[in-house]
């Protein structure tokens, strides 16, 4: 469909919340209510003008029922567990985002629209980026130490990654990009991200290498990149041994430390058993869980691994409601195995279904269309479980409006592109396809051929004479 304020929304759907990295610990309110709305807002005006599938799809119903599943299910769980509302809005307001953003890609959108809503997410990744870094570096007073960097930075790195290793387009202005996502790297002093930014690499080499022979040409390129970030990390370490400080110690101590010292991770330990003795004291909160927004705490157990380092009064004082830093042990958590379960399942299904066929039609039929859609939206989307380790990448609300389409981008893709091929196959055997079950078969799991084969319902579908509108 045409709208000329398309773009508009597209742009006021994504940008607004880029500048919007605190999350609930934020303390300008009005900032984050504006900021949401907003996107919200031009997210329901995209669907208002976006156009509809004419055919079924068994991978988007199930991953379609599975979000569904987790923002319903939430509502059940807070009906049955009685959480603060306040706390409970809160934290339920990144899987909303998330929800508007799949609905806004899960959408046949023409490649116009594509290469729009594309733009918008880089642009959107970049704007996240550099307010968060410069935000970051004036509170400081340009003092170097570890920051708080968008999840949105190693979602950037996937697709420079995708148009080095894919595309294979080495633009300046994309290799300066990438390489002062590695300095940042470096300069911050984060070890999770260098961590997703490998898984990165490792997962665009296993994407880009169906056979052994291309992997050794893949691998190549996945050893240059490598290569790269640990010549820049040297000469960091070697001419700004203050830089290098930070990353020296975190080796210490991984070489001569035991992990059970590390605060941090005793924290994290410590967060995740509380929510999992919670979540598992009986058998309603196992099923449903303890909702989103609940009070969760240190668990005692690793009150002696603290020691010296916080008092017992403090450590029995806190008490936590905001979503957790494991992603998947608080899915659990907050929705049980009814509910918890649905949204990771989507997740990874979708990334592992897209992937295999990426990695099928990418050789065997590398024009077919919305190809390079479903390859940079699997990179984004794989972020989701790269960055889970380091925390939770939907504790922010602008990650989920990324993840939400990125999500809604790969299933789209992919339910066309297996159309497209199923078509092929059709016209080299010399006739139509043969109808299947509804709930058997392989790819592209579609209506039986006697149905319409047009790709987009039609804006206004003609009546037979005397037949009543459709209501």
């Amino acid at each position: 469909m045409r709208n000329k304020f398309a773009v508009f929304w597209i742009w006021l759907c994504l940008l607004p919340l880029a500048f919007d990295f605190k999350g609930v610990a934020s303390a300008s309110r009005t900032v984050d209510m504006l900021l949401t709305v907003t996107s919200m807002g031009a997210a329901c005006a995209l669907l208002l003008i976006a156009p509809r599938f004419a055919r079924r799809s068994r991978m988007r119903t199930f991953v379609t029922s599975l979000v569904l599943l987790t923002i319903f299910g939430s509502v059940a769980t807070q009906l049955l567990q009685g959480n603060e509302a306040g706390n409970y809005a809160r934290v339920i307001l990144p899987f909303l985002l998330m929800l508007f953003g799949f609905f806004v890609g899960c959408r046949p959108w023409d490649a116009q629209r594509l290469e729009q809503i594309e733009r918008a997410l880089i642009g959107s990744m970049i704007a996240s980026l550099v307010f968060s870094v410069g935000f970051d570096m004036a509170m400081s007073d340009g003092a170097v130490g570890i920051h708080v960097v968008p999840v949105t930075f190693l979602c950037l790195q996937g697709l420079l990654l995708h148009e080095f290793v894919f595309a294979q387009r080495s633009t300046k202005l994309a290799a300066l990009l990438f390489l002062a996502t590695l300095v940042v790297e470096i300069l911050w002093g984060t070890p999770s991200l260098l961590v997703g930014t490998v898984l990165l690499i490792a997962y665009a080499t296993w994407l880009a290498a169906p056979s052994i022979r291309h992997f050794f040409t893949t691998g190549l390129r996945a050893v240059v990149i490598l290569a790269l970030l640990g010549a820049m990390a040297t000469a960091t370490a070697t001419f700004f041994p203050g830089i290098a400080q930070p990353w020296m110690q975190y080796m210490s101590f991984a070489k001569d430390a035991p992990s059970a010292r590390d605060p941090v991770t005793i924290a994290r330990l410590a967060e995740m058993k509380d929510q999992v003795d919670q979540t598992t004291s009986s058998t309603l909160s196992t099923m449903v869980g303890m909702g989103y927004g609940h009070d969760y705490r240190y668990s005692p157990s690793y009150l002696p691994d603290l020691a010296g380092l916080i008092s017992e009064k403090d450590f029995y004082a806190i008490r936590m409601w905001a979503a957790g830093h494991d992603f998947w042990v608080y899915q659990f958590f907050a929705g049980g195995v009814l509910f918890g379960l649905a949204l990771p399942l989507a997740v990874l299904w979708a990334l592992w279904r897209g992937s295999m066929a990426y990695r099928a039609w990418r050789h065997r039929a590398p024009d077919a269309p919305h190809l390079s859609v479903l390859g940079r939206a699997l990179f984004v989307l794989a972020v989701l479980p790269a960055t889970s380790i380091g925390g939770n990448p939907l504790g922010e609300r602008f990650w989920g409006v990324v993840f939400g389409v990125a999500l809604g981008l790969v299933v789209a893709s992919y339910a066309r592109i297996a159309h497209t091929m199923q078509m092929r196959a059709a016209e080299a055997s010399g006739h139509r396809p043969p109808p299947r079950p509804p709930w058997f078969g392989t790819p592209p799991d579609m209506r039986p051929s006697d149905e319409p084969l047009t790709e987009i319902l039609p804006a206004n579908p003609s009546r037979a004479p005397g037949s009543l509108p459709a209501r």
